[in-house]
């Protein structure tokens, strides 16, 4: 049944929606399947996303009318769909009148997901309101607070240096503490990885209270503040509270250095509300194993990176992994920019959307995935500051001469770019990360082709 007529209305003007503040906006690139009109597929998923069906049904009355989501803009050439949801369908909380990821995304990328007229259906933006996003917990934590323990400026504190421990399972409780302050006497920042939590082989309550250990003793072998990512990820919220309120007791007078990692993806919305109101003191890490099943340029039907990062801000993610743009192990592209943009800037533009925050905590973006010392120029050159936590696991562990060298290499990368210097000229001086190319030499060769003769290495 072709619903155009009640779904879609292309006299629409995106400027006077977003001036009248009524409206979530959503972007998404759509394909209908063979046999089957682009408009009146858009407005069946329209429909399907807020007050229809596929019959006409006779309980429907004006007031349900008003409330329609509506196409306003159908591209069959570009594929672009974009529809214009009333904030009067997303529902609120009984307890407090907040607004909830959950619902928006049970309207946004629900149904119409498995819809058979669709052939995919993924969305690359939305725009939210001022009178929706204030409804909104947003981060109660910022990378400010951890500059702050560092003892470092709150505002453009800098690059914090992080790592996973590596093996990111199979370590027992001491190895994994001693891997934890061999780290700590270089770098600042330890994250668990995401599986990382009660293992048989590993329980959780002797492997925090040895942590708690290993991070006093770096602390006062350096004389510097370091900081711990705690994984309190469970699928019963009782548990997540149990793990959160052990490690605080055991960090004890330490208890601001330590970040709580949830896995948000895999976990979903609850997870990340249930850390966020309950533990608001703590920086809330935001973990997105998983996403690429929705995520991936691969995949045509979901959401993207760009819309998981956004939605994680809204949240109250502190912090989110947001890849590592071309420059790593994982999938992305140097324009992925606008991602860390999004949700570091109280103004940013998106792909379709331009977003104001109004004053909302800032979620900082977290990278990793296959970094090291010789990546770093080049990302920081791409990406204009360095602002953020990077977690470098085998770009530590990887390191000839240990993970404290590597933690110290990944920092005079970071020197280096901000020096705007040559890297191999720079590491005659910066002896850690000279040994980086002799640690990671497949990049080295690859980036840095002529560092053999500079650096006076055999062939």
């Amino acid at each position: 049944m072709d619903q155009s007529n009640r779904y879609a209305d292309f006299n629409l003007d995106e400027q006077t929606l977003i001036a009248e503040g009524k409206h979530v906006l959503c972007a998404y690139i759509m394909k209908p399947k063979a046999g089957y009109e682009f408009v009146s597929t858009a407005a069946h998923f329209a429909a399907e996303s807020s007050t229809g069906t596929n019959v006409e049904v006779s309980t429907t009355d004006s007031f349900t009318r008003g409330v329609d989501a509506i196409v306003y803009e159908a591209d069959e050439a570009t594929e672009v769909m974009k529809i214009a949801y009333p904030v009067e369908l997303f529902d609120r909380n009984i307890i407090d009148g907040r607004a909830m990821i959950a619902s928006f995304l049970t309207l946004t990328i629900g149904n119409n997901q498995g819809m058979g007229d669709v052939e995919y259906a993924k969305m690359h933006d939305f725009y939210v309101p001022p009178n929706y996003l204030k409804l909104f917990d947003g981060p109660s934590t910022t990378i400010s607070d951890l500059w702050r323990v560092l003892g470092r400026p709150v505002t453009d504190g800098g690059f914090i240096v992080g790592t996973i421990v590596k093996p990111k399972l199979g370590l027992r409780p001491k190895p994994f503490a001693n891997a934890c302050y061999d780290f700590w006497l270089g770098g600042d920042f330890i994250k668990n990885d995401e599986p990382q939590g009660n293992q048989p082989f590993a329980p959780l309550k002797e492997t925090i209270t040895l942590v708690a250990d290993a991070m006093r003793r770096a602390q006062d072998e350096t004389g510097e503040a370091k900081l711990f990512s705690a994984n309190i990820t469970a699928d019963d919220y009782h548990e997540m509270l149990a793990r959160g309120e052990f490690i605080l007791e055991t960090f004890a007078e330490n208890a601001d250095h330590v970040a709580f990692l949830v896995d948000g993806y895999v976990c979903g919305p609850q997870s990340i509300t249930t850390a966020r109101r309950t533990f608001p003191n703590q920086y809330l890490h935001y973990h997105r194993a998983g996403h690429g099943a929705v995520t991936s340029p691969q995949s045509k039907r979901g959401y993207t990176a760009f819309v998981l990062a956004k939605m994680a801000r809204l949240q109250g993610a502190s912090g989110i992994h947001t890849g590592t743009m071309g420059y790593g192990k994982m999938e992305g592209e140097a324009g992925d920019t606008d991602m860390a943009y999004m949700i570091a800037d109280d103004s940013a533009d998106g792909p379709f959307y331009h977003q104001e925050w109004l004053g909302m905590n800032s979620t900082t973006p977290i990278i990793s995935g296959g970094m090291n010392a010789l990546r770093i120029p080049g990302f920081f050159e791409n990406l204009g500051h360095s602002n953020l936590i990077l977690t470098a696991g085998g770009g530590s562990y990887g390191h000839i001469d240990g993970p404290a060298a590597g933690a110290k290499s990944l920092r005079q990368a970071e020197q280096c770019w901000k020096a705007g210097a040559d890297p191999v000229d720079f590491a005659l001086d910066h002896p850690e990360f000279a040994r980086a190319f002799e640690s990671f030499e497949q990049d080295a060769e690859e980036l840095y082709p002529n560092w053999r003769s500079k650096l006076g290495q055999a062939a």
